[in-house]
């Protein structure tokens, strides 16, 4: 069986599709009426996750102050423990050796008048010192 194949040409150039102006208004009313809705949704729900982006920010924030708090509590606690005037007697006295002064290697000094300690004062200041 043989099958024979034409070509045939359609020339539509002629036809045209004819819109009313009045349903073309409303079809671009609706779109952009249908594209102010979806931007305010969209505006909307980006509002909302960042919000909820901002809420886990802040948590995050505020167990690193509650953290920051402890740790500043026990530096703290170390500081007034290595400042004891005790632990700092044990320490000079049991690794450094040193002991209280003897009566005889304590001397007594007078204090100088205001006259004597501003002369010194002076001299000092002169010599650029």
């Amino acid at each position: 069986m043989r099958e024979f194949r034409t070509v045939k040409r359609i020339d539509n150039s002629r036809l045209v599709r004819h819109i009313e102006p009045a349903k073309q208004k409303n079809l671009f009313k609706t779109a952009l009426l249908g594209g102010l809705v979806a931007v305010f949704f969209l505006f909307y729900i980006f509002q909302h996750f960042r919000c909820i982006d901002l809420s886990f920010a802040l948590e995050d924030l505020r167990a690193r102050q509650a953290k920051a708090a402890a740790l500043n509590s026990e530096l703290k606690l170390e500081i007034a423990n290595l400042r004891d005037p005790m632990r700092i007697d044990v320490i000079a006295r049991r690794q450094l050796g040193l002991t209280q002064p003897l009566p005889i290697q304590v001397r007594e000094y007078e204090v100088p008048s205001g006259m004597q300690v501003a002369a010194v004062r002076f001299n000092r200041h002169a010599r650029g010192q």
